[in-house]
Formats: C-alpha cells, structure tokens, sequence
C-alpha cells in the first residue's frame, strides 16, 4: 500500500463537560509507525478508539487508505473498518488455544492452518500453536495478541499501551521484537503510550498530546530536540532552563553566549538537554556539583550556579572523575532552543 493510510480530521469529543478531544488532526503515511504520546487522562485512547469505531466523534471525519469511514454522513462500523487491534490486557480467549486465538478472525478454509502458522513464524512462536494462553509468558501473551491482529491481513494495527502490563525488563525486548514484526509485516501502525521513552525509540513519528490536542507532531528525533514550548520540552525528557537576552542567533545568558536553533531578540528561557551539558576541570569555573547518580552507562550530575540556579548534566564515561563539592567549568555542545519569555511554559 502506498500513500496515507490512516487520516482523521478535526476530531471532537466530549464526555458530559469533559473533553477528551478537541479538533484532532494526523495523517499516517502507510507502513509507518506514529506513537501517539501523552500523559493520563490527555484523550490519546479516546482518539485510538474513534479511529477504530468503539467510540463515535461528536465532529471531524476518518478516512482509512482513502475510504472515508467516518464524516457527518458515513458510519462504517468497528468490524469493517480492516483494522487490527491489541489492547492493554492483550484480551485473549482463555478457553482457546494460541492457534484459536489467532485464528479467531479468519474465515474458514484451507487457507486458515498455513495462515496460522504463518503468524506463528511471524512472532517468533513456531510449534506453540497448541498451548493455553495462562501457559505462556506476559511477552509471549503480547506476541499472540499481536499474530491474531496480523493474521486477517488489515490495513492497519491499532495498539492500546501494548507494554504497559510488562515488567521494566521485559518491557525492553518485547517493544523491539514488536517493532521489528510490524516492519517486517510492512504494517501501518499506530499506538498510545504514555511512556516517553518508547514512543521515541519505536516509532517512525510521534504526535505529542495535551488537554485533548496534539500539539506536536514530527519525528522523534527533531520532537525531542525542538519541542514545541516548554511543557513539550519537559515532558519528553529531563531539561534545564535559563534566562537569557538573544540577539539574532546568540543568547547571553549565565554560561556565557549560546548559539541558539532559531532567531530572536528579547528575552527568553534557554532549554539545554542535560546530554548537551558538558563538564571540565579547566577554564573558568561556572559551577559547583551537589549530587551525582551512576547508572553504569552513564551518570547524571546536579550542579549549582551563583545565581542559585541549577542544572543536570548527563555524562557518559567511569565513575570517580567527579566529586560532590567540586568546582567545574561548564560547556554546552551544539545550538539551544529558545522561547521568547511572555511566550514560556
């Protein structure tokens, strides 16, 4: 398939004086992976589960590898809409077996046992067709969520925090495999998550959602390195702010002058992430360590400013080069992002 698999327009929702969505617009080119990122209660499940016809907009349109599937006149109901599904508690038959499971949708025919075990091959769980879900692991439980939604051959899957159910350890390997299964399908996908960190790591865009809106979107890459405004910038990931005067594409501000992404004069808060904060021994001291955090791959270091400001540093390498007390100079690598001060937050 080629083109815009997935397209919804100024959707609207309400739940009595609640809005879980106002005018949601994004586009998913096909065989890619959108992350639909947010925090609790942002509306992001609200807009998975319009797009696949469980709840009915109050407004806007949907239209599914160029069918319009819903507008003011059209309402194609949730099973003909070819759209695969995998929830959060991965809702498996308990009765069936993993083969049932996968099955399930399928027609009837002699095409129906190679199509099987064609999803088996696919997931990684050749020879389990037999098993009992409560016989399988949590991964393996999601793996089969994810064959049976594969398996009718859909337009697109639709996954509903698919990890969250999944120990931290677990977690990691399964959204990989999960990935790679979904790009070795060539499938549109996609999927809400509240966890930052896997909607950047998997995903081919994010689209960032607030208060019933998205309000970024792009790849995950250029969400994460230029949010949108701060409350974007902070919660994609930890960052530091300071004060600053810009002129043109530099911004004076307590570490010195700054190269900045974009041009401005005026005032503004200068976000650095704190992997764009290095540290040194040499050249004038601007800060001194309060706190160090090792991780094994890396550490995070609190510093404090004169001002009495603070920043987080992240830096890669062995323990022991810093010590709490200790006095450092303190370099930023590459152009910040900036936002005009009345604009801020």
């Amino acid at each position: 398939m080629s083109g815009c698999a997935i397209e919804a327009k100024q959707l609207c929702k309400r739940f009595g004086s609640v809005r879980a969505a106002c005018g949601v617009s994004l586009r998913v080119p096909a065989s890619r992976f959108l992350a639909l990122l947010g925090a609790s209660g942002c509306g992001k499940t609200t807009v998975l589960r319009m797009l696949a016809g469980f709840v009915t907009p109050d407004g806007g349109s949907i239209t599914l590898g160029g069918e319009v599937v819903y507008d003011d006149a059209v309402r194609v109901p949730p099973e003909k809409r070819r759209l695969g599904m995998v929830f959060q508690e991965y809702a498996l038959f308990p009765h069936m077996t993993v083969a049932g499971n996968i099955g399930y949708g399928l027609p009837p025919g002699e095409r129906r046992g190679p199509r099987i075990d064609e999803m088996l091959e696919l997931v990684g769980l050749p020879g389990l067709g037999n098993r009992m879900p409560h016989e399988l692991s949590g991964g393996q439980q999601q793996r089969v969520a994810l064959a049976r939604a594969l398996a009718p051959e859909p337009a697109a899957i639709l996954l509903d925090e698919p990890f969250s159910n999944l120990d931290a350890a677990l977690r990691v390997r399964v959204r990989t495999d999960v990935r790679d299964i979904l790009r070795h399908a060539g499938v549109t996908a996609v999927f809400v998550t509240h966890d930052q960190e896997e909607a950047l790591s998997l995903s081919d865009e994010v689209a960032v959602m607030m208060n019933g809106r998205i309000v970024q979107t792009g790849p995950p890459a250029s969400v994460y390195r230029s949010p949108v405004n701060r409350e974007v910038a902070t919660f994609l990931g930890d960052a530091n702010f300071l004060s600053g005067q810009a002129t043109g594409r530099r911004v004076q501000c307590e570490l010195g002058e700054i190269i900045t992404e974009q041009p401005y004069h005026g005032g503004v808060e200068v976000m650095l992430r704190p992997e764009d904060l290095a540290l040194s021994t040499y050249g004038e001291t601007q800060a001194v360590i309060e706190d160090l955090q090792f991780f094994g791959h890396d550490q995070l270091v609190q510093m404090r400013l004169p001002s009495g400001a603070t920043l987080r540093s992240r830096l890669l390498g062995a323990p022991g080069a810093y010590q709490r007390g200790q006095r450092v100079a303190v370099r930023v690598n590459g152009p910040a992002m900036i936002y005009p001060v009345d604009a801020a937050g």
